[in-house]
């Protein structure tokens, strides 16, 4: 463990980037879950509506530094393609 003050607060401080970073992803993982069950269910507009809500966390994670700009951008991409893949 730190001895030093300043090492210690480090810690702290990881230790709370890390939960919210994690309460971040988990949300964006909901909402994708969120597109792909209306996708399975075969239901377009309720696809487009999650995609639109998905979109938004996801560009909502990519802004507070929890994605990476490419990693944000891949998710949206592949989420668009498979509503507009439905019939």
């Amino acid at each position: 463990m730190a001895n030093i003050k300043s090492a210690k607060k480090r810690v702290l401080v990881a230790k709370t980037r890390t939960e919210r970073n994690k309460a971040i992803r988990s949300k964006v993982k909901t909402y994708v879950k969120k597109v792909n069950a209306a996708i399975e269910a075969g239901d377009k507009a309720v696809a487009a509506e999650a995609l639109k809500n998905a979109i938004s966390e996801i560009d909502k994670a990519q802004s507070k530094g929890v994605y990476h700009a490419n990693t944000a951008s891949r998710k949206v991409a592949r989420l668009s393609k498979a509503v507009s893949a439905m019939e």
